[in-house]
């Protein structure tokens, strides 16, 4: 059958490939890995169509090769959950998302019970970097009801949300400076 199945050096190969461009986790990685060999199968059956039985198998003893290429780039350091659940968490909370949405957009990402901590001040923080990002509370007068409504949708509790709202612009803007520090 012509074009190569893909193996393990070339799934590794795609890997490194991905992982140099884009933050994946464990479960992100082996999805694209999954997505790549279904493609390749795909195209085998466009070019020379669906008789040739063993293309199932080569599908098969590909996505076998999955489990190992992720252990391989875990021991070497390259795949880390760990550390893309705190990148990422970061980079959501100065973004101004609160830890609910943080956590759903992590369930999303393929990692079950991220360790983020409940940390009430860094949900203030983030709900001050939400209201400066859509300019209301202290940073502009977009009705109160409305961003409320929006905070509450962006997983905000509604006290965390009235205290940012009510704050004045000078504190809400050194509660947003301490979300570049590291979490205490």
């Amino acid at each position: 059958m012509p074009g190569k199945a893909p193996d393990a050096a070339s799934l590794y190969e795609a890997a490194m490939n991905h992982m140099a461009r884009y933050a994946a986790t464990e479960t992100g990685l082996a999805r694209v890995l999954s997505r790549r060999i279904d493609r390749w199968g795909q195209k085998q059956v466009a070019e020379f169509g669906e008789d040739n039985a063993d293309l199932p198998n080569l599908i098969r003893r590909a996505k076998a090769e999955i489990p190992g290429i992720l252990a391989r780039l875990k021991e070497l350091g390259i795949l880390n959950d760990d550390a893309f659940v705190a990148s990422r968490a970061k980079r959501l909370t100065r973004a101004g998302k609160s830890r609910r949405a943080t956590l759903a957009h992590l369930a999303a990402k393929g990692i079950a019970s991220p360790d983020l901590s409940d940390d009430p001040q860094r949900e203030l923080a983030a709900a001050c970097a939400y209201l400066r990002r859509r300019r209301a509370g202290p940073f502009g007068d977009t009705p109160t009801e409305k961003i409320l409504a929006a905070m509450a949708r962006g997983g905000f509790s509604q006290s965390t949300a009235r205290h940012a709202m009510s704050l004045e612009r000078k504190e809400a803007e050194q509660l947003i400076k301490s979300l570049d520090s590291p979490p205490t």
